[in-house]
């Protein structure tokens, strides 16, 4: 399965109207379930953007700052990831340029582990979730209203039917909510 997960604002958006997203800090119950989640993937897909966001977790050693962020870090690390970028010459870590289109890059990614693969960054998960590449959606709904900035989810031009599978209340008051893509028609009538 490809699986598209972030932190997202109750009216929908990953970053506010300037670019930040310092609202949606993991707080430690949210971060363990981000580190199990991260731990059963078997390859990511990300935005250059996303990848720079996420590069202090493979290079810098303060982020280890206790066992969970040093365990996260572990998995992040371990993780293989293909970077799609049109202005990076190298990437690091264990990290490689995408060199295909994404449907190919996310086949491959798919075939080359028997674990979810999971997509972020905003402009690419958009891209796959146009060609309906995306299985799985995860929101970590954060309690606050920002009123603009990069949307969760892109424009789309046919309903995306989903299944929800789980929800859960943190204590810091953000709803974790999980959908699949449903795969069958609309029944008539709906």
């Amino acid at each position: 399965m490809l699986v598209y997960s972030m932190s997202v604002s109750v009216d929908g958006f990953i970053k506010d109207r300037e670019g930040a997203f310092d609202w949606s800090g993991p707080d430690d119950e949210q971060f363990r379930v981000h580190l199990e989640q991260t731990g059963e993937l078997g390859g990511f897909l990300c935005g250059r953007r996303l990848y720079e966001t996420m590069l202090p977790w493979e290079t810098d050693p303060s982020l280890r700052e206790d066992e969970l962020r040093s365990a996260f870090a572990d998995v992040w690390c371990a993780l293989p990831k293909t970077v799609f970028s049109r202005t990076l010459g190298s990437v690091r870590g264990n990290a490689r340029l995408a060199r295909l289109p994404v449907a190919e890059e996310a086949a491959a990614a798919r075939e080359a582990t028997g674990k979810d693969i999971g997509i972020g960054g905003a402009g690419l998960a958009a891209t796959a979730i146009g060609l309906g590449l995306v299985d799985e959606l995860r929101m970590f709904r954060y309690p606050v209203v920002v009123g603009g900035g990069t949307p969760f989810l892109p424009p789309v031009t046919e309903d995306i039917r989903l299944n929800l599978l789980e929800t859960r209340t943190f204590g810091s008051r953000v709803v974790y909510e999980r959908y699949e893509r449903a795969r069958d028609p609309f029944p008539a009538g709906e």
